[in-house]
């Protein structure tokens, strides 16, 4: 009896499997294609059947396959010349299905992580390449190398390549340079080339055997910048990279280095260290002459009484102008509580010491009497 009940579900089951569909929405349900659906946005993976400027065709497992339309002739050419027939890739989905059938699709945005791919890896190993100069502007210049543009500011450029110029930037465009990829900001589509770290740290000790800190040097200037000015400094048959900062110029105060120098100029400075990580020779032309400050203080003997007038106020006091360009200098606490000052203000003052270290005299106000608070 348990054998013939078996033998009737199993007859039963067997029915009900091979029943056929009665409507069209049964059809329909019953019916599962083998081709996936997609909607406008979707990313999808494929495999390139076809590449050539007539057409690029892309197996995405659909009834027909993916036409990518690119009408961007620079981005075409950066297609048909980064992939192959058989590469494996990411499209958009443009329009699900066309007139013709087929799926409408965009490889920009799966070039576009390539590229801040390769990007990455180059400002990784900071490994040279070529690099075409495509124009000038302020600053550097415009170039573009293996598919990457870029900036190069004139700051990363080398003596090498300016030389080649006859100190003009502008009849570097077209020619090809070697650079690195010294910066990325990819939220900003921003990429800063650099020609002064292409000498890996080993080269550049290289490069500066010989040199030593406080050794005077003949240097000619290749960049003028508001906060220094970049020269090339020769060394036997070798030229390096040097910079000289706005403070090492000279020991006054310099508030315009463009006035001071140009492109092309000569100099003698004195070797003040070596920038390993900016493969550069830090230089100083001040350091070459005497500080005149020494002789200058002689005119501030202590207690020595003087009007000046005040020229900034900081959070740790106000800074004075002093005869003979020397600045001078009230301490925070030596302020009177119910005393504050301005710029322009004109101040009575006492010499209380000379702070040789930041090159200025320490003051004090003369008070017509002194406050309990004060120190």
């Amino acid at each position: 009896m348990a054998i013939q009940n078996q033998k009737s579900k199993i007859k039963n089951q067997n029915l009900t499997s091979s029943k056929k569909p009665q409507t069209m929405a049964e059809l329909l349900a019953s019916h599962k294609s083998p081709f996936v659906t997609f909607h406008k946005g979707d990313i999808i993976e494929g495999i390139i059947t076809k590449l050539s400027s007539s057409a690029i065709l892309v197996d995405v497992n659909a009834k027909a396959e993916a036409l990518v339309l690119e009408k961007d002739k620079k981005i075409l050419h950066n297609i048909l010349s980064s992939l192959s027939v058989g590469d494996k890739v990411l499209v958009q989905v443009l329009n699900p299905e066309s007139e013709m059938g087929n799926p409408v699709v965009s490889l920009r945005r799966f070039l576009d992580n390539k590229l801040w791919d390769r990007v990455g890896e180059l400002q990784k190993s900071k490994k040279a390449i070529d690099v075409m100069v495509d124009n000038i502007i302020k600053g550097g210049l415009l170039v573009t190398g293996d598919g990457i543009s870029g900036f190069l500011p004139n700051s990363q450029l080398s003596f090498a390549t300016f030389a080649t110029s006859d100190g003009s930037t502008q009849k570097l465009v077209g020619s090809r340079i070697k650079a690195i990829v010294l910066e990325v900001d990819r939220a900003a589509h921003r990429i800063i080339f650099s020609q002064s770290h292409v000498l890996n740290q080993g080269d550049f000790e290289k490069e500066i055997k010989g040199l030593k800190t406080g050794q005077k040097v003949k240097a000619s200037v290749t960049n003028v910048t508001p906060y220094g000015i970049f020269v090339s400094v020769p060394n036997g048959e070798r030229v390096l990279d040097g910079f000289i900062h706005i403070s090492e110029i000279s020991w006054e105060k310099v508030l315009d280095t463009a006035s001071l120098y140009k492109l092309g100029d000569s100099l003698e400075a004195s070797i003040t260290g070596f920038d390993k990580e900016a493969r550069r020779v830090n230089l100083s032309v001040k350091k070459l002459k005497i500080d005149p400050f020494g002789e200058k203080i002689k005119d501030f003997p202590l207690d020595k009484k003087l009007t000046a007038k005040v020229s900034k106020v900081l959070s740790t006091g106000v800074l004075l102008d002093l005869p003979e360009n020397i600045e001078g200098f009230i301490r925070k606490e030596k302020i009177p509580p119910n005393v504050s000052y301005k710029t322009e203000d004109l101040v009575d003052v006492t010499v209380s010491e000379i702070d040789l270290r930041r090159r200025r005299v320490v003051v004090v106000p003369v008070l017509l009497e002194k406050p309990l608070t004060y120190r």
